[in-house]
């Protein structure tokens, strides 16, 4: 094995030989390191989370099961664990749009949407979010048609939000597949919208 780390930008190489070094010394197993990446690579995020959206979509008696238990409704479809639990979905219509903080922290849906990303941790977006959502939404390209309602749900270790987004037009007659890929995780957290096939095509 090559042990030429040119490629990696400085903060990979410290990363590394920090690892390097606790592994060295006993206090992480290399085992577990393996385990929690194949776990953030493969096994949560947002697409997780789109495939929930999209079934929702197409499922009423599914959509009715997750607005009525989260918790529930995910994990039949086998989203589940740590950061997982305590799952309330808010749906996106014509009159409301939903928007998802954190403003203590960064309490965030793992299973559904990974990591969370560094603007929803800044100090700015905690703040800002419940105090001028609409122009928080407006920094995030999201224009809503005027007489649409927003409402900011702030997450806690308590209770954690996921949103429905619209479903958009010219998605009809699309299959789960074809409709999870219209879904970005900015869409879940309402910072954006799903997108239409044609924006999913180019």
């Amino acid at each position: 094995m090559s042990h030429d780390h040119s490629h990696l930008d400085p903060i990979a190489v410290r990363v590394r030989a920090l690892e390097t070094l606790l592994v060295q010394k006993g206090y992480v197993d290399p085992a577990a390191m393996d385990a929690l990446v194949d776990t953030y690579e493969h096994r949560v995020g947002p697409r997780n989370g789109a495939q929930v959206v999209a079934r929702a979509w197409a499922d009423p008696d599914f959509k009715r099961a997750l607005l009525d238990d989260a918790d529930a409704a995910i994990a039949s479809l086998g989203f589940v664990g740590r950061q997982g639990e305590h799952m309330v979905v808010v749906e996106n219509t014509p009159d409301t749009h939903n928007l998802v903080v954190c403003t203590l922290c960064s309490c965030y849906p793992w299973p559904v949407l990974g990591l969370p990303p560094g603007w929803y941790k800044s100090a700015a977006y905690r703040s800002r979010a419940v105090i001028d959502p609409v122009g928080v939404l407006a920094e995030f390209g999201v224009t809503l048609p005027d007489g649409t309602g927003v409402r900011v749900w702030d997450s806690t270790a308590e209770v954690r939000y996921l949103v429905l987004p619209m479903r958009p037009e010219g998605a009809e007659g699309l299959d789960e597949n074809a409709l999870a890929d219209l879904v970005t995780r900015d869409s879940m957290i309402g910072a954006g919208l799903a997108v239409s096939p044609s924006e999913a095509a180019a």
